[in-house]
C-alpha cells in the first residue's frame, strides 16, 4: 500500500473539506480541485503548503480522482460521509458522525487540514467552478515550473 496520497490519505483531506463543508455537499469534480488547493494552499495566497511544490503537481490531479473515489468509498462504508442526489448530480456530504471524527483526529498534519480547510472552504468553495479552478491550477504549476521555481510555497 502507498502510503502517501493513498485511499485512507486522501479519504480523510476529503472527509476534512466536507465536514468543513457540512451541511453542504460537494462533488467529485469540486473535491479534486479543492484537495489540491488545501496540499497547495501556498501557491493560492493562503497558508503555507503542506505539500512540497513538485514541478509535475498539476499532474496529481488526474491520478487524484480515482484515489479519492476510492477514499469516498471508505468514508461511505465508514458512515462518515454519504451521497447526495441533487438536481446537479451526484454530490458528497458528511454525515453528523463526519465533523466529530475530524474533530478527535490530534496528529499535528491533521490540525493544519483543518486549518487549510476553513481557509480553503471559505475562500474558494462558495462559488467553485471545478472547470476554472483546474485550469488556474494547471496554469499556475506550469508558470511555476517555467520560471523554475520549484519548492517555493
Amino acid at each position: 500500500m502507498t502510503p502517501l496520497n493513498s485511499p485512507i490519505e486522501v479519504g480523510v483531506r476529503a472527509l476534512t473539506l466536507l465536514a468543513e463543508s457540512h451541511p453542504e455537499p460537494m462533488d467529485l469534480a469540486q473535491l479534486v480541485a479543492l484537495d489540491h488547493v488545501l496540499l497547495h494552499s501556498g501557491e493560492f495566497d493562503g497558508p503555507p503548503s503542506l505539500h512540497p511544490d513538485l514541478p509535475a503537481r498539476a499532474g496529481e490531479l488526474g491520478r487524484k480522482r480515482a484515489v479519492l473515489e476510492e477514499g469516498l468509498l471508505v468514508l461511505i462504508r465508514a458512515g462518515l460521509a454519504g451521497v447526495v442526489d441533487r438536481s446537479e448530480g451526484l454530490m458528497y456530504a458528511a454525515t453528523d458522525r463526519g465533523p466529530v471524527f475530524v474533530d478527535v483526529l490530534e496528529a499535528p498534519y491533521a490540525e493544519s487540514l483543518r486549518e487549510r480547510a476553513e481557509w480553503v472552504i471559505h475562500h474558494f468553495a462558495a462559488g467553485t467552478d471545478a472547470r476554472s479552478t483546474t485550469q488556474e491550477i494547471i496554469g499556475r504549476a506550469s508558470a511555476h515550473l517555467a520560471r523554475g521555481e520549484v519548492g517555493h510555497g
